[in-house]
């Protein structure tokens, strides 16, 4: 039996703070503990972006951060997205970019997304439409690639 998914799209001053606990402690049991880099997660970019989760299981097991236009890119962006590794290969990455697209695009408008991609994901992203734009480049240690989405 699936289980049920719950969606919460919020602006940052509206997370209450075990959501912003949540969130933070997911990003960093992935991007920190689980592909041992050791970068400052809290980059500033949060406060003006919007917050997506997905909730099963009774707890956070996906998350991506919805960046307006001009933040990252000149363009909107998704980043952080982010899947808990205790319910990987259940679906829940692909659902949430799935949502995360029709979010960003109900929020920023009918343009283009862009996306700095972990490049061992290029595939997955790609797998949305998403075309590499750049050669590979070094973030934190970990090969990334500008991938976009038109």
């Amino acid at each position: 039996m699936e289980a049920q998914i719950q969606w919460t799209l919020k602006a940052f001053d509206a997370l209450t703070p075990h959501e912003l606990y949540a969130i933070l402690r997911l990003r960093s049991e992935v991007f920190v503990v689980e592909q041992q880099c050791i970068f400052l997660d809290t980059d500033d970019k949060d406060q003006p972006s919007w917050h997506l989760t997905l909730h099963a299981h009774g707890s956070l097991q996906a998350y991506a951060r919805l960046l307006p236009p001009g933040l990252a890119y000149p363009e909107a962006s998704i980043g952080r997205v982010v899947s808990s590794p205790a319910t990987r290969r259940q679906g829940y990455g692909r659902k949430l970019m799935e949502k995360s697209v029709e979010e960003c695009l109900k929020l920023y408008g009918q343009g283009d997304i862009v996306i700095g991609a972990q490049l061992y994901l290029k595939a997955f992203y790609g797998s949305f439409g998403f075309v590499a734009e750049e050669d590979v480049y070094m973030e934190d240690g970990i090969p990334h690639v500008k991938m976009r989405l038109a």
